[in-house]
Parts: structure tokens; C-alpha cells; sequence
């Protein structure tokens, strides 16, 4: 053997080691040492362990006389007289093959023993993980490429299993990657990183990322947690757990702000195995599918300690956790800089889509990315078949892992029957910019290869299959333009909550209109009252479906369910334009939509000839037929303002007709607990009825604001049904009788010192309708998404007398 003379330093303790060492030990194990030496003191727990060096690696190439060996099979392979496959083959035999040096192997026992004596064990059971490093680019990030090995526990294991992450610096997947990237096959080494294990076999695990994956909304943690050891929710082969929390009010003791907890399927865990087989895979329990694998304690623990993390590397950052389940204690194993959203340019331009004249809905899952592709399936169930891969297609598999990247790389987009937003399919989409559909479940047994499909992530965090090409249209939003402060504030309307981060970059004042019926519709679907009277429902369907969807509530609490659901829904619209408001506006469903909702036709009167004036709005929170519903209402408005802790939340109330009305409404929002003025609660009221422009001077006695709903105050005012063909053209929020209401409105606003804004299309369609509104002293203006540019525009023009 050609051995050379060898290194003094052939493995550190991670203590020993901090960030800028990545040249010697690569950036995971770095980053632990970091991590160890300057956050444990802040409370948070690392495993610990030790790393061999790059000095190891090389001491072990030369010692085994493979270097060359290892230089001439990648010449020949670049040279193409070798396939990818044999070259690796060939290579990772000659470090299957090659002995320990004495040294290295004496210096990787003696650690071990003395780690092993730290933690009390003879034998202690260790994780074994690949990190790799090129020490003339200490920036390169070879995350995924090499293996990893759990519960290893011996010598003998231990040394076996380090000469197999060696190896792994040349699976084909690896060699693929350096050369793709540029770098030099013989300028990469590969350290080790031997660390306890956490015993979360018997608990659980996941990934951790101190940003938003698909918006990069840099104020909320996204927690991924699986039951068992934590490669199943890496490698994507569980739909896991999936918690959002609020990072501005994680310092507040007296809130809980967890804006989301959505349960996931989590049908496999990954335990202890044997020696043979270290780690095997079985089925979870209906009890451990059907419970959270972290409490809310835990999440927000997991979520303070991944805001230090951050703020000590002063960069977004992806973490694995893992806790123990003999102790209870929860544990950060790896922290590395997020790499996509953290460098992206926040002020530039981004591409807004929309799929139009969609066929029917064929799987739905997890959106990664924002965009929508049309294209033909080539379902691929198993790795062996990746040849087969039709470049251009839209992949369909159960789970990808970093084998997979070269075919990810040459499809139009991504479907997995697996996987959650932090999985290896959701992580590499996103780093190639591929919409992705993961954890449908189901769609490889509902695709087929040649298939025309539509993947749609433009829609929120669900993602959708349909069928058939669709027509997809594109809108680019710049943000990068010249666009000053005006007094006049511009807010956007939402609806979709789902869709909220997506916003998050737009410099708006808040949010000017948020529906709650967007939120019932699409996230509760159940018509409240159905909800308080279960179990003695009249429908039997009706019951079945409450059952189904509300399962996790015993039969004597369904009501918490519309209001933990319709709080977390309006949570992540409150975060994204927090501290600015977000006005919310109380349900306004019309009897015959109520009736649409599971449960609704028991409580709904059928015989309405006009719902549109009918039995909507404030005449329903004090009537006896919805009196208890909409206290469910304001209950859930209470837990999103002092329980989650959202305080920017404004409430509006709709169709507020008479002055005793609005009197009855506060009344009994302050039964439920939502007083005006308390805790800085401000009550808006819709004005879109001529006698709230007539009694302006009355209606301010009661409400803090108000929001001009220009379609039902024109219809109103005109008398024009504005869903009537045939009265089109008489339907004009422009006509002078309109503006004379709206500009009377505006003026005894403004002399009484409350707020007041407008929510509609036409301030983005006409320049000279927000000229007028600037001019009468409007305070906002309030617009979709896409229109928020233009019509900031325009407002700069009027105020600047344009």
C-alpha cells in the first residue's frame, strides 16, 4: 500500500469544532460543533458526538493506494469509454475493499468509547452520517448526496459503517452532482460525523425550517413531525404532521401563536431493528394516525429555538429534530442555511398564475412552488424503471429520493404519493422551480402514463391534479418599480388563507376585506348550527359526513371545531400583513348558500324569493335561527385575537340595515366575549345600504369604521339586480347618484375622525374613479393581489394632482 506519512488530526469532538471549519469536517458536522459550543448555553439540546476529518479521508485513500485508481476511473468515465454506473461501482469496491489505517482506526474507537462512557452505555447506539467538503470551496453544499446510517453500536459496526458513508462519495447520484456543479472529483473529501442517538423510535421526528418553503414569508417556523427516526419524513416516505407558528409573538407568555396544526397521515414509522437490519419500517397504530406527534408545548419550544438558531447564523435555516422517548426530551441532530428563498431577490418581479377552464379534479395534495404546468404522466413506480422517464413529462411516483434528481430535473413537474412540504421531492422541486404535487396518497394508482394533466400550485397550499390540458395564464407583479408612500392607504383583499403568504412581499397597508365565508366553504363546510345540534340531526348523510370530517372532536364538542378551524384559517392572513390590520368581515351567506353547506338545508327557510335582501348579515347574528352560530363566530375571533394572539384582527360586520340592529349585533358579540374597545378590538360596519350613508352620523356612534361595498351599495342605490343580463349597462358604480353617496359617506367620516375605505374592482379599472376617492379623503382603497401596483399608481397620479 502507498501509505503516506500520516495526519495529527484525524478526528475532533463536535465541541471542538465551529462553523468555519467546514473545510475540515464539511458543513454538517461543522454546524453541530457550532451549534454545541454557542447555543447549548441558550437551551438548546445537541446530541452530542465526533467527526473525522478530511486529513482521515485522504490518510485513508493513500494508505489503501486508491487515489489514482480512483483519478483514472473518473478520466475514463469523462472520456466516455465507462458508463456513470460501472465507474461508481468500481470506485466504491476500492473503499468496500480497503483496510483502516491502525491510527485512524484507533483514534475513531477511542472517541467512541469515550462517548459511549459520557452517555453510561459499553456499546452506545450512534447515527453515522456522511458530510461532505471540498476544502478549496468551503461553500459548497453537497447536502443529500451521501448516506447516512442509524443505530449502529459496536466497534466493528462502527467502522464498517464509516467505510461505507466513504463509499458513498461515489454513488452515481454524487458523482453526477460534482460534475454537474463543476467541482473537482479529487478535491472532495468526506467526513463522518458519529453522533448519540436520540431514541425517537420510541417518538418522533422531523424536519424544522425557520421560513416559509413556498412563499420564503420569513415570520413563521414550519415544523414537520412523523413518528419514529427521521429519515421516513426526509426522504418523504410519510405525509407527516405540519405546524406553522408565528415568530413575532414567540416572546409573548401569554399567547400560544400557532397558526396552523394540520394532521397528517403518518402511516409508517422507522424503528430499532436489529444487527443485520439496524432500522425497519412498520405500520403505525390508528391511535398514532389519528394524534399529533408534538403537543403545542413542544412545537413552540422547537419553534424559539429554530428563532436562535437563525438569528445566531443570520440566515433562514433548515433544521432536523428529533425527540426522545425515554426521557421526553426534544433535541436539534443537524442545522444548515435554507438555500432557496434566502437567496432569492425579495424586491424583484414575481409571476403570479392562473388556470382556467380546468376538467374535473383528479388527486390534490400538498402545492410546492407557485406555478401551473399542463403536460403528459409518465408514471414511474420504481427506481429501476428511471429510464424509461419520457424527458418533458410530468412525473408520477410514490417517493423520490437523490437517486431520482437526474429524471426530476428533465420533467415539467412533480406528483408523489408521499412526502410533505420539507420532503426530498418538495426540496429538490423547489430548488429546480418545478411545481409539485406531494403526498396525494393516491395518484399513482389514479395516473396513468400518457395522460394529459393539469398541475396546478397556483391555488393555495392544496395542490391540484385535473384532467386535461387547461389554459393557464401568466401576470407579473414588479415590485422592483419606483412607488412612493401615499397618504391614501392601498390593502389587498383575500380570501384564501392558504394563499396568504403568497402576498407577504407586496408594501400594502394590511388587509382590507377577508371573507369568512371563503373560509367555512372551503375549510369547515359544515353549516355551524349542524354543528351544534350533532348528534340529532334529521339527515343521516349529514351526520356521517360531520362524523368524517370532524373525527378528532368527541360527539359533545363539534362546535370547537368550526372554531379552532375558521381561527387558524384567518390566523395566516392576520401573520402576513401583521402588525398592519386585517379586517375581517363576518359571514354574509345568503340563506340559499347556507343551505349548500353540510347540515344547512335543517336550518335554512327554503321559501326566500330574493336572498340577496333577504335573511343575510347582521339580522342574523341576533335571530334565534343562527344566534348560536354566530357565536361560534365570535368565539373563533376571540381565540385568533387572545389565544393565537393576532390583535391586528378588525371586525366587520356585513348588511347592517338598522341602528337597533347594530346596537343587537354588539350586544351580543359582547355576550361572547368580543367587546368594542377591549383589548383594542375595533368593529368596522360595511356601508352598502343606502340608509348607512343616510344615518352615517348614527352608525359612527357605534362602529369604529367603515367599509364602502361599492356592488351593493351601487345595486342598492340604483336599483339594479347586478347579476341581470339585461341590466348591464345600467349597473355603474360611476354613476353620479353612487358617487354622491359615496363622496357624503367619506365627509362625515372624516369629520368624525373614523376610518373609512372602499373594497372593489373599480378604482383598478378606472383611474379617474381613484381620483375621485383620493380627492373626496378616502383612507384606503382596497384591491386584489394583482392590482395593487396599478392602482397605487393611479393613487400617486391623484395625489399628485395627475
Amino acid at each position: 500500500m502507498g501509505e503516506t506519512s500520516p495526519p495529527r488530526d484525524l478526528v475532533r469532538k463536535f465541541d471542538h469544532l465551529v462553523r468555519g471549519d467546514v473545510g475540515l469536517v464539511g458543513g454538517k458536522n461543522s454546524s453541530l460543533g457550532e451549534m454545541i459550543g454557542a447555543l447549548t448555553s441558550k437551551g438548546i439540546a445537541v446530541p452530542g458526538g465526533f467527526a473525522t476529518t478530511s486529513h482521515a479521508y485522504w490518510h485513508y485513500v493513500d494508505t489503501n493506494g486508491i487515489r489514482g485508481k480512483i483519478a483514472t476511473l473518473i478520466e475514463e468515465w469523462q472520456e466516455g469509454k465507462v458508463t456513470l454506473a460501472e465507474t461508481g461501482h468500481r470506485i466504491r469496491k476500492l473503499f468496500l475493499r480497503g483496510d483502516w489505517p491502525e491510527d485512524a482506526a484507533a483514534a475513531i474507537k477511542k472517541s467512541y468509547r469515550e462517548l459511549s462512557a459520557d452517555s453510561g452505555t459499553k456499546d452506545l447506539s450512534v447515527a453515522v452520517r456522511s458530510s461532505a467538503t471540498a476544502e478549496d470551496l468551503p461553500d459548497a453544499s453537497f447536502a443529500g448526496q451521501q448516506e447516512t446510517f442509524l443505530n449502529i453500536s459496536g466497534e466493528s459496526a462502527l467502522l464498517d459503517a464509516c467505510r461505507r458513508c466513504y463509499a458513498s462519495l461515489f454513488t452515481d447520484r454524487a458523482i453526477s452532482y460534482r460534475q454537474t456543479k463543476g467541482f473537482d472529483h479529487m478535491s472532495v473529501a468526506l467526513s463522518i460525523g458519529i453522533q448519540r442517538m436520540v431514541r425517537s423510535d420510541m417518538s418522533g421526528s422531523g424536519v424544522m425550517f425557520s421560513i416559509d418553503t413556498e412563499s420564503g414569508f420569513d415570520k413563521v417556523v414550519l415544523i414537520n413531525a412523523a413518528w419514529g427516526l427521521g429519515e421516513n419524513v426526509v426522504q418523504g416516505a410519510v405525509n407527516p404532521d405540519e405546524y406553522q407558528v408565528f415568530k413575532p409573538l414567540l416572546d409573548n407568555p401569554d399567547v400560544v401563536p400557532i397558526l396552523q396544526k394540520k394532521r397528517g397521515e403518518k402511516a409508517i414509522k422507522m424503528i430499532y431493528g436489529d444487527k443485520d437490519m439496524p432500522t425497519r419500517n412498520v405500520p403505525t397504530s390508528k391511535a398514532e394516525r389519528a394524534a399529533f406527534v408534538l403537543n403545542d408545548q413542544e412545537i413552540l419550544q422547537l419553534a424559539r429555538w429554530g428563532c436562535t438558531i437563525e438569528k445566531h447564523y443570520g440566515c433562514p435555516m433548515d433544521m432536523e429534530w428529533a425527540k426522545d422517548g425515554v426521557t421526553g426530551e426534544l433535541f436539534i441532530v443537524q442545522a444548515r442555511p435554507e438555500t432557496v428563498h434566502s437567496q432569492a431577490d425579495v424586491t424583484a418581479a414575481f409571476k403570479t398564475y392562473q388556470v382556467k377552464d380546468h376538467g374535473p379534479t383528479l388527486a390534490t395534495g400538498l402545492s410546492i412552488g407557485q406555478a401551473a404546468v399542463s403536460g403528459r404522466v409518465c408514471l414511474i413506480e420504481d427506481a429501476k424503471d428511471i429510464d424509461k422517464f419520457i424527458d418533458g413529462s410530468i412525473l408520477v411516483t410514490e417517493s423520490t429520493d437523490p437517486d431520482w434528481v437526474p429524471v426530476m430535473k428533465r420533467a415539467a413537474a412533480i406528483v408523489t404519493d408521499h412526502g410533505g412540504r420539507t420532503s426530498h421531492a418538495a426540496i429538490v422541486s423547489r430548488e429546480l422551480g418545478l411545481p409539485a404535487v406531494v403526498g396525494t396518497t393516491n395518484a399513482t394508482y389514479l395516473l396513468h402514463t400518457g395522460q394529459d394533466v393539469t398541475v396546478s400550485c397556483a391555488e393555495g397550499e392544496t395542490g391540484f391534479v385535473y384532467s386535461g390540458i387547461s389554459t393557464i395564464t401568466t401576470q407579473t407583479i414588479d415590485l422592483s418599480t419606483d412607488l412612493p408612500p401615499t397618504r391614501t392607504n392601498i390593502m389587498l383583499n383575500l380570501a384564501d388563507p392558504a394563499a396568504a403568504y403568497r402576498w407577504w412581499r407586496i408594501p400594502c397597508a394590511g388587509i382590507g376585506l377577508a371573507r369568512m365565508e371563503f373560509v367555512v366553504t372551503n375549510a369547515i363546510r359544515i353549516h355551524p348550527m349542524a354543528l351544534i345540534n350533532y348528534p340529532h340531526l334529521k339527515s343521516d348523510a349529514a351526520t356521517a359526513q360531520i362524523a368524517r370530517l370532524t373525527s378528532a372532536y368527541p360527539d359533545n364538542a363539534k362546535p370547537q371545531f368550526f372554531i379552532d378551524t375558521l381561527a387558524r384559517g384567518f390566523a395566516a392572513l392576520c401573520a402576513a400583513v401583521y402588525p398592519n390590520p386585517a379586517i375581517i368581515r363576518m359571514s354574509d351567506f345568503k340563506t340559499n348558500e347556507y343551505a349548500n353547506l353540510i347540515g344547512g338545508a335543517e336550518f335554512e327557510p327554503s321559501d326566500e324569493q330574493n336572498p340577496m335582501l333577504g335573511f343575510r348579515g347582521a339580522s342574523r347574528y341576533y335571530s334565534p335561527r343562527y344566534r348560536e352560530g354566530f357565536a361560534l363566530e365570535c368565539r373563533a375571533i376571540k381565540k385568533l385575537r387572545e389565544e393565537i394572539g393576532l390583535t391586528n384582527a378588525v371586525v366587520m360586520i356585513p348588511f347592517c340595515r338598522t341602528i337597533d340592529e347594530a346596537k343587537n349585533v354588539l350586544g351580543v358579540m359582547a355576550e361572547n366575549g368580543l367587546v368594542r374597545g377591549e383589548n383594542g378590538l375595533q368593529v368596522y360596519v360595511m356601508c352598502e345600504i343606502p340608509a348607512n350613508v343616510i344615518l352615517a352620523e348614527r352608525f359612527v356612534e357605534y362602529f369604529d369604521g367603515f367599509s364602502i361595498g361599492s356592488n351593493d351599495l351601487t345595486q342598492l342605490t340604483l336599483g339594479v339586480d347586478r347579476d341581470a343580463g339585461e341590466l348591464a349597462g345600467l349597473f355603474d358604480e360611476q354613476d353620479e347618484a353612487v358617487k354622491w353617496m359615496i363622496a357624503r359617506v367619506i365627509g362625515v367620516a372624516r369629520r368624525k375622525g373614523k376610518k373609512i375605505g372602499i373594497c372593489g374592482q373599480a378604482p383598478s379599472d378606472h383611474p379617474a374613479f381613484a381620483r375621485f376617492l383620493v380627492e373626496c379623503g378616502i383612507d384606503s382603497i382596497s384591491v386584489s393581489p394583482d392590482s395593487f401596483v396599478p392602482v397605487k399608481r393611479h393613487v400617486v397620479a391623484a395625489e399628485r394632482g395627475g
